[in-house]
């Protein structure tokens, strides 16, 4: 199974018949896909067992006057969402398929390409398939897979525009484009600068101490809370520099500190940012509003 697309195409007649849409539309599918390879290399980036993600859209049929535009909006939304979830767009690059680099059955094919540590690899390609995949199915199963229009009275088999990635690559670029170093007072820091949007925990709660009952009572109360809406980690071993550090190193965008003053005074924690290394106090209650701001845009 080198992908997971022809899944889509065998149900693009009951995907239409049961939703109703109308061209153009799209159906995305994810899972797993398999190759044949003789050398797995380069950690996740070449394996025999992967995840495939693609996106079959369906177009009216046409030349490249109706195609055309259709692939060149695929190709900037994809560059736009790689760059959205954290993928440096230095290290981000076009290798556009022509003549015998071109498959048989595609009109055109755009890769994103980016530079990983051993050199620059395909990670995303954009491809126009024409309507290849649906005739060929048509003819093997005598089921017809055309369209209706509505508003033309025509029958087609529509064209597609199919936007693939593999999920493992996808989270090995961003792991190479999140790596990063500093100093902070003379000391070397290494850390993941994941966008917070993907970084898998996305907050750490620290109690300044841990034999403080009131103060920690404070801590996990603010720590459930948290747990509700996102993957948090609790942490209150080792000085609160350290903490900070480790966090930094599997990329925890943020930080929250309930120290004494939360509960002898203001009632505030400070809030630390990663990427900065900036503090700020802010009211208990006003927590989750500030972090639903910051990770996930509202």
């Amino acid at each position: 199974r080198p992908e997971t697309a022809q899944g889509i195409f065998i149900n693009f007649k009951n995907v239409l018949g049961t939703s109703r849409l109308k061209l153009p539309f799209g159906i995305a599918q994810i899972g797993k896909a398999f190759r044949n390879e003789i050398t797995p290399r380069n950690f996740i980036f070449r394996s025999r067992e992967f995840e495939q993600m693609e996106i079959e859209y369906f177009i009216p049929p046409g030349d490249e006057e109706v195609w055309g535009p259709f692939h060149k909006k695929w190709l900037a939304d994809a560059e736009e969402f790689l760059k959205s979830v954290g993928l440096n767009e230095e290290l981000m690059g076009y290798d556009i398929h022509e003549g015998d680099g071109l498959a048989h059955y595609a009109r055109a094919c755009t890769d994103i390409t980016f530079r990983f540590p051993f050199g620059v690899q395909e990670l995303m390609g954009i491809a126009a398939r024409g309507n290849f995949d649906l005739t060929s199915h048509t003819n093997g199963s005598g089921k017809t897979l055309d369209y209706f229009d509505e508003q033309t009275k025509e029958k087609f088999i529509p064209h597609v525009i199919e936007p693939s990635i593999g999920l493992d690559r996808l989270v090995l670029a961003l792991i190479c484009s999140a790596y990063a170093e500093d100093e902070i007072n003379g000391e070397k820091r290494n850390y993941l600068s994941f966008h917070p949007s993907i970084a898998p925990v996305k907050v750490a709660v620290l109690p300044l101490v841990k034999n403080k009952e009131p103060l920690v009572k404070a801590a996990r109360g603010l720590f459930d809370k948290l747990q509700r809406r996102w993957n948090v980690v609790w942490d209150q071993t080792g000085a609160i520099g350290r903490r900070y550090r480790r966090n930094d190193e599997i990329g925890v965008p943020f930080c929250v500190t309930v120290d004494f003053e939360t509960i002898e005074d203001d009632g505030a924690v400070t809030v630390r940012d990663r990427d900065s290394t900036e503090q700020v106090r802010i009211p208990m209650d006003e927590v989750v509003p500030y972090l639903s701001k910051m990770i996930d845009g509202y």
